[in-house]
């Protein structure tokens, strides 16, 4: 059962970040926008997924390049 709880933990973490950043920046619910991937999923076989996948991993490329930033530059 733990197992089953880390898993969960982890996905939470990680696959939920890209609706609630979306959410933030279009300043609409993150829940609207994880409805719109489901039902696009649904209707257009699996091709926002793509496009998902593509923003997570600009999300997390964009933290490792600000973690490796130098912030005496930074004004």
């Amino acid at each position: 059962m733990a197992q089953v709880d880390s898993l969960k933990f982890a996905v939470e973490q990680n696959v939920y970040g890209v609706c609630e950043r979306l959410g933030e920046k279009l300043q609409m619910p993150a829940k609207e926008i994880r409805l719109f991937f489901i039902y696009a999923s649904c209707l257009t076989v699996g091709s926002p997924v793509i496009v998902y996948l593509v923003l997570a991993f600009w999300m997390k490329m964009r933290q490792y390049v600000r973690a490796q930033r130098n912030p005496i530059w930074d004004f």
